[in-house]
């Protein structure tokens, strides 16, 4: 497989876990729901959601393909606005439990 083709690939895959999130979100939430769960499954996601964005982001630069350079950037800032969505929910639940 060339590396345009597995640059666009691992570029869908890689805001595949930041839809995962959303949707893990809106399944798990409610009075009852396990917040330490939830972020588990946001950290876990937009980790592996970024790896996959730097391997599509150095892939579509060794291609010199400026537009398959565009899924990476957008699968990467948002899977680290997931992270620190993570990060803010960790905080909020350190400070209630103080």
């Amino acid at each position: 497989m060339d590396k345009s083709k597995m640059s666009t690939i691992l570029g869908a895959l890689s805001i595949l876990p930041v839809i995962v999130s959303g949707t893990v979100f809106f399944a798990l939430r409610g009075p009852n729901a396990d917040a330490y769960l939830i972020i588990n499954i946001f950290g876990v996601l937009s980790i592996i959601g970024i790896i996959l964005a730097v391997f599509s982001i150095f892939m579509s630069i060794s291609t010199r393909l400026i537009r398959k350079l565009l899924f990476g950037l957008v699968g990467l800032s948002a899977n680290i606005f997931v992270l620190f969505l993570a990060f803010l929910l960790l905080l909020a639940m350190g400070i209630s439990e103080a």
